[in-house]
């Protein structure tokens, strides 16, 4: 039983931990995507992109990159450009970019993995958006384009304001005043996913052996540096089966993928949880209520092979260039998490100005209302999910209590 409390108190404070690390990195990335958002429309983004298919997936990656955000916004906001004249191939880069080549997620995944998992995000993702154009080009899947529209066609219009142009918004008030809210709608979004996730790994680094790891991916192992093709094809498969089963967005897993890369899961297994928040249910069940369901499982196939056929060129790529990350370097387990250095100022500064966006989007200027479109989520998974996260908190506190009762 002794062992047993002692390891609550220390998964719930390797939580508490991971959490302070990425927590400037959250706020940060949170500042500059809301900014994006409310500056930069979608009806521009859309006039800019228009309907020729290589400018459309050039300027559609480019767009996605600088309006990253949480995966149900990027599901809107694509759904939006789709329907408004986007090509589907420039519509698939938008939401791949905006779900992959993300600011915030880079830095946060900075911090736990390192910088060969960044190079690994960002040059992954574009070959995502590639092998998914070629994948839409050999197909050439007309007729469910054709019927997407349609259906899309179907629904009531919602024009957004006036494309007012974004110098006058950046110098307004009123603008930042909805920088502001959007800020604290991405929190909203991804709070309980964070909790979760978080959680889930604090209690995955303190109570789950190396041999589950060693189980669920074959071949793991720090001992296993050289490994063949199919059991990388195994780590890319399993590792969004893991995704799936945590049922978490990306910015909450990554604690978790830093755990299976200590663990000894390869880089390409790793790469392939990172990249998995797009092939899960519920989006495949969003996917199938904008566009049908034929369609929804043909993204999401056009996804999971892209997956699998990125996250191999990037082992095999990083492998000839022997650029492979050591396992070793992962250091997860720190257990000074909380010494006065630059995490400790940087958490500082963007605690302050989270407080003054608050009290600019809600207090001062409270007279303005922005709402950015959102995916339609499942009430009973998204309550689920808050129970779970309310859980947790409950969980946190206590094990944080019986870590400091036992070591005091």
């Amino acid at each position: 039983m002794q062992d047993f409390l002692s390891q609550w108190g220390e998964a719930a404070y390797t939580t508490a931990g991971f959490f302070w690390m990425a927590l400037w990195a959250f706020a940060l990335g949170y500042v500059i995507s809301s900014g994006i958002q409310v500056f930069v429309t979608e009806k521009r983004m859309q006039k800019t992109m228009g309907k020729e298919e290589s400018k459309g997936l050039l300027l559609g990656t480019f767009f996605g990159f600088i309006s990253s955000s949480c995966s149900f916004a990027a599901l809107a906001s694509t759904k939006s450009l789709f329907k408004k004249g986007a090509s589907f191939v420039s519509s698939i880069a938008f939401l791949l970019a905006s779900t992959n080549l993300v600011i915030e997620l880079g830095i946060i995944i900075s911090i736990f993995l390192g910088w060969q998992f960044v190079v690994g995000e960002y040059v992954g993702g574009i070959i995502l958006i590639l092998i998914s154009w070629l994948l839409i080009r050999l197909i050439n899947p007309k007729k469910l384009i054709k019927k997407a529209r349609e259906r899309l066609d179907s629904e009531d219009d919602d024009e957004a304001d006036p494309d007012k142009s974004w110098k006058k918004k950046m110098k307004s008030e009123t603008g930042w005043a909805k920088v502001s809210q959007q800020y604290a709608m991405e929190w909203k979004m991804v709070w309980k996913d964070v909790t979760i996730g978080f959680t889930i790994a604090g209690i995955v680094a303190a109570f789950v052996p190396d041999s589950f790891f060693q189980t669920l991916f074959i071949n793991s192992g720090q001992g296993n540096a050289d490994l063949g093709f199919f059991t990388i094809l195994e780590h890319i498969i399993v590792g969004p089966v893991a995704a799936f089963i945590t049922f978490i967005g990306s910015m909450g897993n990554i604690p978790l993928a830093a755990l299976l890369f200590g663990k000894g899961v390869s880089f390409a297994g790793v790469m392939a949880f990172i990249f998995s928040d797009l092939v899960v249910f519920p989006i495949l069940r969003i996917n199938a209520k904008y566009y049908g369901w034929k369609m929804s499982f043909f993204i999401l196939f056009l996804l999971f092979a892209s997956l699998i056929g990125a996250s191999l060129a990037l082992h095999y790529g990083f492998n000839l260039l022997n650029l492979l990350p050591d396992p070793s370097s992962v250091k997860i387990m720190d257990t000074e998490y909380f010494k006065i250095n630059y995490t400790f100022w940087l958490n500082m500064i963007f605690l302050a100005i989270s407080g003054y966006m608050l009290y600019l989007g809600f207090f001062k200027r409270d007279d303005v209302m922005f709402m950015k479109e959102m995916a339609p989520k499942s009430q009973v998974l998204e309550k689920t999910l808050k129970y779970i996260a309310f859980i947790c908190y409950a969980w946190l506190a206590a094990g944080l209590v019986l870590k400091f009762l036992i070591n005091g």
